[in-house]
């Protein structure tokens, strides 16, 4: 009798400590990616040892259960920056870096148009040819390029196997504390190096794998579809739910999906590959009804139907590209076709962990995924919300159900991410899912497989494709133009969420509680102070920002701020507003910019003006080509820069522009802005020339009021170009530290050798924000104190033998 008792607590003692395990090895795979350093393999290695001999001894239930988390731990831990130090051990040489090169090998994905009438692609490379380079680096070659072919944007590849000529350039991005970082993104696709294509022509010769077949595969399924379904009026859309191509997506598409909160509706997930397998499930099991009952047993024809979903899934994830979402997507389903279907009242976390263990050992680089983040936090919000409860929920109430707990959910995510969150997304989602999933889906499966099969179905097909997506595409526009709030955390948000997730959670699924989840988002339209105010600097801080070949500065003391100049932007294709600035100042908690400077009209320093005032609330604008300005931001007044001083907090701004200067570089607004109490001076001098260098230091020999800095900073004009920065200015000014504001091997060669010679001749100490990245300036204990954003990187960014720990200034 004791024995058999004693098996279920030996049981549920193996379990947990499975549980323990799997939970650890998570955690372990995640935090790697928290770390400046990848830890030594060697060490972790010696950790997993040492916890697997202590493991074998005996110890005590807690003991046991601690020891099995740290081994995880350690286990995760190894895995992950197993797969990273390999990832990383394939670099451009610093050499090679804009050298005419020969690569060949084959296309990783389906090219499409880019910006600057270029052709995009991915390059898996097979061989490099007559490398200029010591015999045995080739082995460490990059594997994976991200390339553009400009000028061929309508035009098409000879083929899926080519011969390249190409100018490379290692992995490199804008680096800032907010918004996006192309390194990030590169990293986590695997590109070690990117550049431009020079010449391509077909290269038969080259080996073709088996991903290399399935590439040429899907290429062809890309081309059948654009010739079967190309005359759609929404063929991108047809395209991106078909076969997972979004390269035909334009602009327009992205800012009515951005802006309803829709744009996992066009990106293949588990929405849609959970749509398959409930499809294939239904149509598998309605066959299997048909057999007599004594063929086929019960538990065979769960396996059948399991089975059947799980190659319908697969089958329908190849075709969409298998690409990391769509993998993910499959793991979760073939995870909960398995709790359904073949488990026997195995808890539905289980086979959550399942998931999520099986997604980290196959993908250990998917936390750096945002997709990652939102997907498992969803399904995890559902299981806590519908576990017990499934049972009591309509169709209806269900849907609402869940998609008011999954919006919920994801908004702490999402603010994490930096991302706001449209509420008119919740109603948006309430109508577009069951569309998509009733209607839109079945008949693009259905189009897709019937045209396949019979020739000239396609007639059919596209005029159903358009209604069905037209119908989705006019409800997305109209709840588009809708103007509703991001989501923020005030305190009527705060407290709407709360109750949110009570009556979510706890509260049974009756009639109340459908009433009380509408009560609590309508509670959460009310306006309401935010809780953040803008925070309150005891002593100054600038910033200067990386935005590449820019300029974008914020000066704050106090609660005032001050941002001189808003950095580039191309329309249509970049704008540092909206990757850096406005990021950047949600994360500063900055919500009010009390004056806005724009030195001169250039577009690499008043880019996204517009967009800036429009999403920001702006006190004042003073510029130096105050016509052009006014044109992009007419609801605002707009200053010209007149020689005055002002005062933000303690810090003393003084403003001046050469007389007669109207337009160009020479018409810069600059500004000095002085601490007394530290004696520390910044210079923001704009794109000003040597001429009008001098006679800013005629303006300065004439000032008997100015009091001699301690410390002297300067941020060289015109980013280092060598039409600035002349002999006299630098011998004057003899800055402390001088800041060059740079693009990474930009083509203009900025800063020129010439100019930072001058400044290294007279000691001043140099940075550039293309390797340091942003730069902040506080004044602590009276002294100035100089920040690198490039130190405490993560260690794909600034980790040894890495583009930024090499990054020199010329």
């Amino acid at each position: 009798m004791s024995g058999s008792l004693n098996r279920p607590v030996c049981s549920y003692g193996k379990s947990g400590s499975a549980v323990v395990g799997v939970v650890a090895f998570s955690c372990g795979v995640i935090l790697l990616y928290w770390l400046s350093i990848l830890p030594p393999s060697e060490w972790l290695l010696a950790a997993i040892f040492l916890l697997a001999v202590a493991l074998s001894c005996s110890l005590s239930t807690l003991a046991s259960r601690l020891t099995v988390f740290a081994l995880g731990l350690f286990l995760g831990l190894f895995w992950a920056s197993w797969h990273a130090g390999d990832r990383l051990s394939t670099v451009l040489p610093a050499s090679l870096e804009g050298e005419r090169l020969s690569v060949s090998g084959y296309l990783c994905d389906i090219p499409s148009p880019g910006s600057f009438n270029s052709l995009r692609f991915s390059l898996c490379v097979t061989h490099w040819h007559n490398l200029p380079i010591e015999a045995g680096q080739e082995a460490r070659m990059p594997g994976l390029l991200r390339l553009a072919w400009y000028g061929r944007g309508s035009q098409y590849l000879p083929g899926a196997r080519l011969r390249l000529d190409v100018a490379l350039k290692r992995p490199h991005g804008t680096l800032n504390p907010a918004g996006f970082r192309y390194e990030d993104w590169l990293f986590r696709k695997g590109y070690r190096a990117t550049g431009s294509v020079r010449n391509v022509r077909l290269d038969t010769t080259v080996d073709c794998s088996l991903h290399c077949q399935y590439r040429r595969l899907h290429l062809s399924l890309e081309r059948w579809t654009r010739e079967q379904f190309g005359s759609a009026k929404h063929f991108p859309l047809v395209a991106s739910l078909l076969i997972g191509h979004r390269g035909h997506m334009e602009q327009n598409h992205w800012d009515v999906l951005k802006a309803t909160g829709t744009i996992h509706l066009v990106a293949i997930s588990g929405l849609h590959l959970g749509l398959v397998a409930l499809g294939a499930g239904v149509v598998c099991r309605r066959l299997l009804l048909v057999w007599p009952a004594r063929w086929v047993s019960d538990e065979a024809r769960r396996g059948i139907v399991f089975s059947s979903i799980v190659i319908c899934c697969l089958v329908y994830a190849l075709a969409a590209g298998f690409t990391v979402p769509t993998r993910r997507a499959l793991i979760m389903v073939i995870a909960g076709g398995w709790l359904i279907l073949l488990s026997r009242q195995a808890p539905v976390w289980q086979a959550f962990l399942a998931a999520l263990t099986a997604v980290l050992v196959l993908d250990p680089f998917a936390p750096l995924d945002q997709g990652f983040w939102l997907s498992f936090t969803a399904v995890a919000v559902l299981i806590a919300v519908f576990s017990a409860r499934l049972a009591g929920t309509g169709p209806a109430s269900g849907l609402v159900i869940a998609q008011l707990a999954v919006f919920g959910g994801l908004w702490p995510i999402l603010e994490v991410f930096g991302q706001g969150q449209p509420l008119v997304g919740l109603l948006t989602n309430l109508v577009a899912i069951p569309w998509v999933s009733l209607v839109v889906m079945p008949v693009l499966v259905t189009g897709g497989l019937v045209t396949a099969v019979v020739p000239g179905a396609d007639q059919v097909f596209v005029p159903m494709f358009d209604w069905a997506l037209g119908v989705l595409w006019h409800v997305l526009k109209w709840f588009s133009e809708w103007q509703s709030p991001d989501i923020e955390a005030s305190l009527a948000e705060v407290v709407g969420w709360g109750l949110l997730a009570v009556t979510l959670v706890f509260v049974p699924f009756t009639g109340f509680r459908l009433v009380a989840a509408l009560l609590a988002v309508f509670w959460l339209m009310v306006p309401g102070q935010a809780l953040m105010k803008t925070p309150y600097l005891r002593t100054p801080e600038i910033r200067v920002w990386d935005v590449g070949q820019g300029l974008s500065v914020l000066i704050r003391h106090g609660d005032e701020a001050l941002v001189y100049d808003t950095g580039p932007a191309v329309p249509g294709v970049f704008s540092a507003v909206e990757s850096t600035l406005l990021p950047n100042l949600a994360a500063e908690g900055i919500r009010r910019i009390n004056t806005l400077v724009i030195s001169h009209a250039d577009s690499d320093h008043a880019g996204g003006v517009a967009e800036l005032t429009q999403k920001i609330e702006v006190g004042q604008v003073i510029a130096g080509e105050p016509v052009a300005v006014r044109q992009q931001v007419a609801d605002l007044p707009v200053s010209g820069c007149k020689r005055s001083n002002q005062k933000l907090g303690g810090l003393i701004l003084e403003f001046w522009q050469g007389k007669g200067a109207t337009e160009g570089n020479d018409a810069s607004c600059v500004l000095r802005i002085y601490h007394p109490e530290s004696g520390t001076e910044w210079l923001l001098p704009g794109d000003i020339t040597d001429q009008m260098e001098a006679r800013y230091l005629a303006y300065l020999a004439d000032r008997e009021d100015l009091q001699a800095p301690v410390t002297r900073v300067l941020v060289a004009p015109h980013h280092g170009s060598k039409t600035s920065s002349s002999e006299a200015w630098v011998r004057a000014l003899k800055p402390d530290q001088v800041i060059y504001t740079a693009g990474y091997r930009h083509r203009y060669g900025h800063p020129h050798p010439t100019v930072t010679a001058r400044y290294a001749a007279i000691g001043a100490v140099s940075f550039n924000t293309a390797c340091s990245g942003s730069i902040v300036m506080t004044i602590e204990d009276n002294r100035l104190v100089l920040k690198e954003m490039r130190h405490g990187t993560p260690f794909w960014i600034g980790g040894p033998g890495l583009a930024r720990d090499q990054c020199k200034i010329p």
